[in-house]
């Protein structure tokens, strides 16, 4: 199929890639795009490629309606089980209350899963506002402005400081053009742009100086380029269509659920053919063949239902909310529900580094003067001419509330001096300028005259090479002693500038650089840095000691990203082979770098393509992991990630719709906390998950006992008030335990385990017969004790009751047993939370209500008296004590 495509740096004519355009000349892209330079399109013309391009605006992913999305909510296979077993529980066993308990939870989790559902949408509807309302263009040779939807490719666009950019461009003229790329490329600083043609073949997208993308912002001088792509053939529009198309991750929650569906699946019919079996062999004869076969196909089918915790997957919903809750008391909002407990299995921490590890403010760091370097805080007389060069050389603007607006370099050097009581109005009116020499890429430099008294302060700034040669105070060997202090700073990623100043007794006729910046007298050097987080080094320190790796992925220089990395710590200073570039990572074979992504721990001059790549690497090695980013070109890892964590101050809209959780404080150390709190919410949903699973085996194996030993089994409305009273308060209660003292030390779970790793399975079957033993001998004690010894009709009924008391309240008992999997119960944090206690003393109370004279008939219980009362609370404590000698013989062997 033969078609023509316009991408963001190459045209592709009937699927063939031609040049790239940072490769090509402004008169070849004229030429690539039939184009003039000089007039444009015509309107005719423009119009055409509109109807043959297509609007320049973001497509987004076909919406689904919210009945699909609804639908998709049974799809779980744990929901698909607990369906089945509504209807075999109300068709089959005509216990149509059970089937309605069932039906009731299935449905809060299908409404409550479609009202969670809306990222992909909010990213691209981002991505959309971002685009800018109008462009100027030249349209048949005459400068026009346009709606920047109908902005088409050959589309002569001007430029000036403010304008944010419409389309891709290759620019055709630039006049000391700044353009802020961060949110695209991750680079810190605004990028200064030229027209220059690249030679090299294959180049970053941060490194292409001759070319504009769209919904980048102009923040200094002015230029023009024609447009070579627009909507989603833009780097914008790869990233929209990388976020429409990215797979949903399965997140280790919903495998451990499906995991578990299965477990009951095959459990369930294990009960199902084992009774049907054992209860046709031992009851032959008591009936006939036709009714046996149908009344122990009930009691299979009573027993399966039995056996599943229904309430479940309400209360997993129920501990993640709460979990929210807790998170977003810590700063960190969670957008999706099973994002809290990915949290805490995560093995990497994936972070970008501008914005995310660093401030993303360039600040100033360190300056030289009188021969020495010193400390940004060390202070300085505004009288010092290091500190004058550097206010007045100077275009930042201070608007009316005092916000500092213009090149973040120049900004900062600003700000350095407010940092040190300037006061800068009053300071640039007793200075004012007169004159100045506006920066140009060329000569690397920029120069004021300032009126001082009678005579005039002429203040320079910039390269510290180009500065030096126009220095006459310096001997040579003090020269060499500066551009050594230069290269010192830099390699530490230190952003330099020179600076120097002269007095003159007036303003120069015709001010330029061969008069102005001439005879210059060294006022000293300024080192600026985008500096990390004041809390970020603690925060990688704390993830290493939890056994999870961070990894620092940035489109900003290589120099630069290690640097900053060896100051969080993230690597150790001098292993370079730690740090690889986006070219070098194309070289390599994706074979190989998913068997070697562990070599790497820093990732610099990167793409939006390749973030997704190593977070796939990642992902393939059976690793967790967690993407944090602030910037448009995060969105695509963001939502490729395990969980995604956006920056919710100095985030774009589109990295945040992208994102399971966002961080309103932009701390990276709030994800540390987000981690504990995670590993919080997986214990506790452990926790619950024993707790109801061995009470359900309790229950199984008390009914399954009795019917195959040919006793009464207890009633239907028994065994669902048990289910009602004793797992919805107390599981519930078990999600909000607080976080266990060393959670932050052990290492990651590992994507493979469960919730029944950790000795929870076979704690869950112990348990389990340990109820049921308890119950059967609490109910084979009952024909023994209380007042009715001697009826075997009254004494049988007192057995029941009993049994049926000591299944609920041993489940209560076990409760306690089930706030900690393995250590021991009997400490000072035990009944620390207060929820907890409460669920247990109300829980204990309804339980015990059936006692009451008015409730015993609907309940078809008897009144016990003191001594069976002790009978069952016995059972109970006897459970705590067995089960506390079993942990602690596990602790044992342990060690």
């Amino acid at each position: 199929m033969c078609r023509e495509h316009i991408g963001s740096h190459f045209f592709v004519t009937g699927g063939k890639k031609l040049e790239k355009f940072y490769n090509k000349t402004p008169d070849q892209t004229a030429s690539e795009l039939s184009t003039s330079l000089q007039s444009g399109l015509s309107d005719q013309e423009a119009k055409a490629r509109l109807e043959k391009y297509g609007r320049n605006q973001l497509a987004g992913a076909k919406k689904k309606t919210i009945f699909s999305r609804f639908i998709d909510q049974f799809k779980d296979f744990m929901i698909i089980v607990l369906i089945v077993a509504a209807f075999l529980s109300g068709v089959v066993a005509n216990e149509w209350s059970d089937a309605a308990i069932i039906m009731v939870v299935v449905l809060l989790n299908a409404i409550l899963g479609v009202v969670q559902e809306s990222r992909s949408e909010a990213a691209i509807d981002a991505l959309k506002k971002m685009s800018t309302p109008s462009a100027h263009v030249k349209r048949n040779g005459k400068v026009v402005e346009i709606p920047a939807p109908e902005v088409v490719p050959g589309d002569i666009v001007m430029l000036e400081a403010g304008d944010v950019i419409p389309a891709d461009l290759r620019l055709i003229d630039s006049q000391s053009l700044k353009i802020e790329e961060s949110a695209l490329t991750g680079e810190s600083v605004p990028v200064e742009k030229s027209v220059d043609t690249l030679t090299d073949d294959d180049v970053a997208l941060g490194d292409r100086v001759n070319m504009a993308f769209s919904s980048t912002n102009v923040t200094y001088g002015r230029g023009q380029g024609v447009v070579v792509s627009t909507g989603m053939n833009t780097e914008v529009g790869k990233i929209a269509h990388m976020i429409n198309t990215a797979d949903e991750t399965s997140t280790p929650l919903k495998e451990n659920l499906n995991q578990l569906g299965k477990i009951l699946t095959i459990m369930i019919l294990v009960i199902c053919v084992v009774v049907f079996a054992v209860g046709l062999l031992t009851k032959q004869g008591t009936m006939p063949t036709n009714a046996l076969v149908i009344n122990m196909f009930l009691v299979a089918i009573s027993l399966a239902v039995a056996a599943i915790p229904e309430g479940l997957p309400a209360i997993v919903t129920i501990i993640l909310a709460l979990g929210t809750q807790t998170m977003a008391k810590h700063r960190a909002i969670v957008r999706k529900l099973p994002a809290v407990e990915t949290l805490g299995a995560t093995d990497i921490i994936a972070s970008d580094k501008t914005g995310t590890l660093t401030q993303n403010k360039m600040t100033v760091e360190q300056v030289y003067y009188e021969h020495k370097l010193h400390p940004a805080k060390d202070a300085i007389s505004a009288d010092n001419h290091a500190l004058m060069s550097m206010v007045l050389a100077n275009d930042t603007i201070i608007d009316e509330s005092g916000k500092l607006l213009g090149d973040p370099t120049e900004t900062a050097l600003v700000q350095y001096g407010i940092d040190h009581n300037l006061v800068i109005k009053d300071f640039l009116a007793k200075y004012p300028r007169v004159q100045e020499v506006p920066f140009d890429s060329g000569r690397k430099l920029m120069s004021t005259v300032n009126k001082m008294g009678d005579q005039y302060y002429v203040a320079v700034k910039g390269a510290p090479d180009e500065l030096l040669k126009r220095v006459v105070s310096l001997s040579d060997s003090d020269k060499q002693h500066v551009l050594e202090v230069n290269r010192s700073l830099a390699k530490q990623a230190i952003r330099v500038l020179g600076l120097a100043y002269k007095i003159v007794d007036q303003p120069y006729d015709d001010p330029s650089t061969d008069n102005v910046e001439q005879d210059l007298i060294f006022a000293g050097l300024v080192g600026m840095i985008d500096p990390e987080r004041p809390e970020a080094k603690q925060a990688v320190a704390e993830a290493k000691g939890a056994g999870i790796t961070t990894i620092m992925i940035t489109g900003d220089h290589q120099v630069t990203a290690q640097a900053i990395a060896e100051r969080l710590g993230i690597v150790e200073p001098g292993h370079d082979e730690r740090v690889i570039t986006g070219a070098q990572l194309d070289k390599l074979d994706n074979d190989y770098f998913i068997k070697h992504v562990s070599d790497y721990s820093v990732y610099a001059r990167v793409s939006p393509e390749h973030k997704v790549r190593i977070v796939k690497a990642w992902q393939a090695n059976d690793k967790i992991v967690a993407m944090t980013g602030d910037g448009v070109n995060d969105a695509p890892s963001l939502k490729q990630a395990d969980i995604g964590i956006g920056m919710g101050i100095t985030g774009t809209e589109v990295s945040k719709g992208a994102s399971d959780m966002v961080l309103a404080d932009d701390n990276f150390a709030t994800i540390v906390e987000a981690v504990k709190q995670g590993r919080k919410v997986f214990a506790n949903i452990q926790k619950a998950i024993l707790y109801l699973m061995s009470c359900n085996v309790g229950e199984v194996l008390t009914v399954f006992v009795m019917t195959m030993l040919g006793w009464d089994i207890l009633e239907p409305v028994q065994l669902l008030w048990i289910n009602l009273v004793t797992d919805t308060l107390p599981a519930i209660a078990l999600g909000v335990e607080p976080v266990e003292d060393g959670v932050m030390k052990r290492r990651p779970r590992g994507k493979k385990s469960n919730f029944f790793s950790g000795g929870v399975a076979s704690s869950i079957i112990y348990q389990g017969i340990l109820e049921s033993a308890l119950v059967l001998g609490a109910y084979t004690i009952g024909l023994h004790v209380g007042p009715h010894v001697g009826s075997p009709k009254l004494q049988h009924a007192d057995a029941l009751t009993m049994a049926f008391l000591t299944l609920g309240l041993i489940q209560l008992f076990h409760a306690i047993n089930s706030k900690y999997i393995h250590r021991s119960i009997f400490g000072s944090h035990t009944f620390s939370n207060k929820w907890f206690n409460g669920a247990i003393v109300l829980s204990a109370l309804i339980m015990a209500a059936v006692e009451l004279p008015f409730m015993t008939s609907f309940f078809d219980v008897t009144e016990l008296n003191g001594e069976q009362w002790l009978v069952v609370l016995a059972a109970g404590v006897s459970l705590i004590i067995i089960v506390e000698i079993v942990k602690a013989v596990q602790r044992a062997v342990k060690k």
